[in-house]
């Protein structure tokens, strides 16, 4: 799949928080600097991803996507 963002970085699932509508997925990228995403619970779950597990996460303006492959 191609995205329309360059900025692309590996990072690992450190923490995932579910509220009610939306879930907040906390990410360990190198560097030893971290990051999250918001996102609702259906694409939380579409994902299926869980901590310790690796994604790629793309950076585009002040969207932040996270992937699996």
């Amino acid at each position: 799949m191609k995205y329309g963002a360059r900025n692309q970085l590996t990072a690992e699932v450190t923490d995932i928080k579910r509220g009610t509508l939306m879930g907040q997925v906390k990410l360990k990228v190198p560097a030893d600097a971290e990051m999250a995403s918001v996102m609702t619970l259906d694409s939380l779950d579409d994902l299926g991803i869980k901590p310790g597990d690796k994604v790629r996460v793309i950076v585009k303006a002040i969207n932040v996507l996270v992937v699996t492959e």
